[in-house]
């Protein structure tokens, strides 16, 4: 004789709950093909597994890395089949780790500018800026 093993399942609101999101995250993730479609009640409401409470927290680990969400589809897809989605993740990875070195550049130029801007800003001098528009000094520290 078998026994029935209980698993728990969760509407979108408690699965929202036990996961951190709200009920809108969860229903988005399941638009955009993170989740899989749910079971449904007789009267319509989804039913999620329990599963979805760590395939969400996979989702969101790979947002805060800024993977894209076709990016986490694919790894998604990839753990789906059971196989380790390790190759993927580092095709994904590599790409993201360039593009914020690219990021950082742009950000260390525009803070060395903001700050040569700020430098050269007189203290007491400057003129009050034409209604509309602000100009940064000039190289004589006029605006």
């Amino acid at each position: 004789m078998t026994t029935a093993v209980a698993t728990t399942t969760y509407t979108v609101s408690q699965l929202a709950r036990a996961s951190g999101t709200t009920p809108d995250t969860v229903r988005f993730y399941e638009r955009e093909g993170l989740l899989p479609a749910p079971a449904r009640t007789a009267s319509g409401y989804r039913q999620y597994d329990e599963s979805m409470v760590d395939r969400i927290a996979f989702v969101q680990g790979c947002q805060r890395l800024g993977l894209t969400l076709a990016d986490v589809r694919d790894l998604l897809a990839v753990r789906d089949t059971g196989v380790c989605p390790c190759e993927p993740a580092e095709q994904h990875l590599t790409r993201r780790l360039a593009e914020v070195d690219e990021q950082l550049v742009r950000l260390t130029a525009l803070r060395a500018q903001m700050a040569e801007m700020l430098a050269a800003i007189p203290s007491a001098t400057c003129p009050p800026p034409t209604p509309g528009t602000w100009y940064p000094p000039d190289a004589e520290g006029r605006c």
